[in-house]
């Protein structure tokens, strides 16, 4: 079932924008990054501070049903929002890659496992590299994994 609670949408726009015509058409439209072509899902978290349903489309890195998070911020100094969230709740999560969400489970990866990830991160979005080189903070990578 997915994230319940009160839903406190984006502050900027086209976020906001996104989520909601992602989730009227189920992924139909509005499921890639702006006109980029490059694939999105659409992360339900739980805020850390307001306890409200947070949602935000990351792009689509998929591995054997599993799925990760990057906090790139695009190279800036500070981590997104979202990633104080997951590591507050990371139990809480809803990850929705089309029509049906689902629930899951993150859990901040590092090491081998993280450089893995990354490689694939970087494989659907070249962008992250340039992104690593432009910040003094290791981007944060989750990976999201359905709840038993």
């Amino acid at each position: 079932m997915p994230l319940e609670g009160e839903y406190e949408p984006s502050t900027q726009a086209w976020v906001r924008e996104q989520v909601e015509r992602y989730e009227a058409t189920g992924g139909r439209e509005a499921n890639t990054l702006r006109d980029t072509g490059i694939p999105i899902a659409i992360f339900w978290s739980r805020g850390a501070k307001s306890g409200k349903v947070r949602k935000n489309g990351l792009m689509r890195v998929e591995h054997e049903g599993a799925y990760a998070m990057v906090g790139s911020r695009g190279g800036a100094p500070t981590d997104p929002a979202w990633v104080a969230n997951v590591r507050a709740h990371p139990d809480q999560i809803t990850v929705q890659d089309g029509p049906e969400p689902w629930d899951g489970v993150a859990r901040e990866v590092t090491g081998e496992e993280r450089a893995q990830w990354w490689e694939r991160a970087v494989a659907v979005y070249p962008d992250y590299a340039d992104y690593a080189r432009k910040t003094d903070r290791e981007i944060p990578v989750f990976v999201v994994e359905r709840r038993n």
